[in-house]
């Protein structure tokens, strides 16, 4: 076993660098994990280019990186549910269990949560990370260590499904064709919703979301979303709306193409922080609005809808980066957002 690691460090705004650090030595109840993939957030990019999100503010040196997978090569002595060489896929945020909402079971809503890449707390662009066996989900022979990674955003995906109600027979529509937009799709399509149509003005991403499995598509720069949708159900509207973008304008075409009694949940954060939306329609269609914060009790859930082919996680990775060159994945991924759709860092060659 290597005594130190690699590590990747943001050193400033849009600088990359390393640094060799200790191998960590797990507790009693945590497993050691190689590293083998780290996909790219929306977040990582955030905090790339600007330094921080909110009150959370980067101090250099900083890991970035928070959706896992890799190999337990070392298990703490309390550990019996996982062993060496299991392949898991790491839930990345530690929660007191004491509050009320981690004693209700919505652990999610922890205001004490140590979640990787959220500063003050590092990430996991490194090679070996030690964390509690209990978020560490074991994956099944037919997944790869790379959608292993790719469990934590699909989390997100279906908690804001969930959120919605997503049930067949809807009619859904998905503003935002990135890496949550996308996810989110395929967690409707899984949860058995009939029709999920997809709303973006990156024509790239769009053809991405039909090849995963999207009813149609909607180049907001060609078509008005709202009129396109009432179109497609004969001036019904559609039961659910996943907002994904942050976009002040999508939220307010989703909320016009709902039908009355319909749902809205907010994924994306706005750039700005706040939205104006049209409350005079909400109360007048008894609009539902829901909003979503990770995830709860779902890696268990988006592990066996990949394992049984109900979403194709590989298909949203379309750029592989390794570790040596992670300046410019981060530079590309943040140049180059029509075309990345997906990044993932290749931390075990």
């Amino acid at each position: 076993m290597k005594k130190t690691m690699k590590v990747a460090v943001m050193n400033g705004i849009r600088k990359m660098g390393f640094e060799e650090r200790p191998v960590p030595v797990p507790k009693d109840n945590e497993v050691l994990v190689k590293l083998e993939y780290v996909g790219i957030c929306g977040s990582d990019l955030h905090y790339y280019e600007n330094g921080r999100i909110g009150d959370y503010v980067v101090k250099p040196p900083f890991v970035l990186g928070h959706e896992s997978g890799g190999t337990v090569v070392e298990v703490g002595k309390d550990i019996k549910d996982l062993k060496v060489g299991d392949r898991v896929a790491l839930e990345p945020g530690k929660t007191c269990g004491h509050c009320e909402f981690c004693r209700t079971g919505r652990y999610n809503l922890c205001p004490d949560v140590i979640f990787f890449a959220t500063p003050p707390v590092d990430g996991v662009f490194q090679e070996y990370v030690a964390h509690e066996a209990g978020l560490c989900f074991k994956l099944p022979d037919n997944l790869s260590t790379m959608e292993g990674a790719l469990i934590e955003p699909l989390a997100v995906g279906f908690h804001a499904a969930k959120q919605g109600g997503a049930h067949f027979g809807q009619v859904a529509v998905v503003t935002g064709s990135g890496c949550i937009g996308l996810v989110s799709m395929m967690a409707l399509k899984a949860l058995g919703v009939t029709e999920v149509y997809v709303v973006d003005i990156m024509q790239k991403r769009l053809e991405k979301a039909m090849e995963l499995g999207a009813t149609g598509v909607i180049n907001g720069r060609d078509k008005n979303p709202v009129q396109e949708i009432m179109e497609i159900t004969g001036g019904r509207g559609c039961d659910l709306v996943i907002e994904t973008s942050g976009n002040e304008i999508c939220a307010r075409q989703g909320i016009e193409m709902l039908v009355k009694d319909g749902t809205l949940v907010q994924v994306g954060y706005s750039a700005s922080g706040d939205m104006n939306l049209p409350t005079s329609m909400i109360c007048d269609k008894e609009l539902n609005i829901k909003s979503v914060f990770r995830y709860r009790h779902i890696y268990p859930l988006a592990i066996q809808a990949v394992a049984e082919g109900r979403v194709n996680l590989k298909g949203i990775v379309t750029d592989i980066f390794d570790l040596d060159d992670v300046q410019n994945a981060m530079d590309s991924s943040v140049n180059n957002k029509e075309d990345i759709v997906k990044a993932v860092i290749r931390i075990d060659k």
